[in-house]
């Protein structure tokens, strides 16, 4: 067999293409860079294209083969899944309120954040992610806060503490990166700690920038000069990484995350 496309969204095509061979009957359709919508559900292609990558030659078996065993077995059960069973499983993604675009809203469990942005619950299967759904919800006789609350507390206990790497600048602001590229990066904004966490570090009340699904960057809110500079790059980074979320800075006190103007 041939080897899979090098650039992330021509393997993606490449997926897709085999996945309506393997599975005729799905509804399959590809609403990302990287991402697939499969029978309403969200596949995110990210763990197969490191797999393939490990082993270029084989990458169109390795694929077969993935994609063989992950709609034999986990999307069905997670489909299926008890909420006692999904409940560990459960976790928060941000995403931009564009997403329904490509999603029904009616038919995706979410709760509203701010800077436009929604909170998505996924079940965190070892080979993939799949989001959640309203009529999961129905089933397991919950609302989308009770969602949350579950999510949050399995984001606290995935994530205890926060790796950070801390830069001072020129300008006298101070930054924090966080980049573990483990899907829930943004996500760490939502942590019931942060604050608490942080604060000192930060020398306070601090801002967020979440530009893509795979970053996270604290900075302080001054001076001015240094929150320009590195908005300029939040700004980059939403426009080159996959999963875009957001060019807004979220504002994180004591009392919670809020949102901030739109830039002009």
């Amino acid at each position: 067999m041939s080897h899979m496309p090098e650039e992330p969204e021509a393997f993606a095509e490449a997926v897709q293409t085999m996945l309506r061979r393997l599975r005729p009957e799905l509804q399959i359709q590809l609403i990302g860079p990287s991402e697939l919508l499969v029978d309403g559900r969200r596949l995110d292609l990210d763990n197969l294209y490191r797999l393939v990558n490990h082993d270029p030659g084989q990458g169109a078996e390795i694929v077969e083969q993935y994609l063989d065993h992950l709609f034999a077995n986990e999307s069905i059960t997670a489909a299926t899944m008890s909420l006692d069973l999904a409940r560990p499983r459960i976790m928060p993604r941000i995403q931009p309120e564009t997403i329904f675009q490509r999603l029904t809203r009616d038919l995706v469990a979410h709760v509203p954040f701010v800077n436009d942005t929604v909170i998505l619950f996924v079940i965190d299967l070892p080979h993939m992610t799949v989001s959640v759904t309203t009529e999961q919800m129905v089933r397991w006789g919950v609302c989308a806060e009770d969602l949350e609350q579950i999510a949050r507390e399995n984001l606290d206990r995935y994530a205890p503490a926060l790796n950070l790497q801390f830069v001072d600048s020129k300008e006298g602001g101070k930054a924090a990166i966080l980049a573990q590229q483990d899907g829930y990066d943004a996500a760490r904004l939502l942590m019931s700690d942060l604050h608490r966490d942080l604060a000192p570090k930060m020398g306070g009340d601090f801002l967020v920038a979440v530009p893509a699904r795979d970053m996270f960057l604290a900075l302080t809110p001054h001076p001015d000069p240094f929150v320009h500079r590195l908005h300029g790059r939040v700004v980059h980074d939403y426009r080159r990484l996959p999963y875009p979320i957001t060019t807004r800075l979220f504002y994180v006190t004591r009392d919670g995350v809020a949102g901030t103007p739109a830039a002009a």
